[in-house]
């Protein structure tokens, strides 16, 4: 599986458990530590922890497992790093505090118009 696939597979799986502002943004040219960042709102510590457990355990049946899971505890930033992916669940407060979608801006944004519910 490709880095843009596992991108877009990502943005399927917190779309169907109800991701808020769902994003994927190309950062490949940007920095060496991947090649895309998934961005995705919770709506309480509880949704992030539940929107992180889908994708580790969709993905770990598909035999794909995450370098690290970071933040699950406190659950307000739960970072998921898939070496070429990096998903970043936030809830509201703490995703505009750290506005990563602004500091990231330069990046080239995925279409994920097509496999999002709208």
């Amino acid at each position: 599986m490709t880095s843009l696939e596992l991108t877009k597979e990502i943005v399927k799986l917190l779309d169907r458990k109800k991701a808020e502002d769902l994003k994927a943004i190309r950062v490949k040219d940007l920095t060496s530590i991947g090649d895309y960042f998934v961005i995705a709102g919770a709506t309480s510590p509880a949704h992030a922890k539940a929107l992180s457990d889908e994708v580790e355990e969709k993905l770990s049946a598909l035999g794909i497992e995450p370098r690290r899971v970071e933040g699950y505890n406190s659950a307000v930033w739960v970072l998921l790093d898939y070496s070429d992916v990096l998903v970043h669940i936030f809830t509201g407060e703490t995703r505009q505090f750290y506005s990563l979608d602004r500091l990231w801006a330069d990046g080239e944004p995925v279409d994920i118009s097509g496999i999002t519910v709208e």
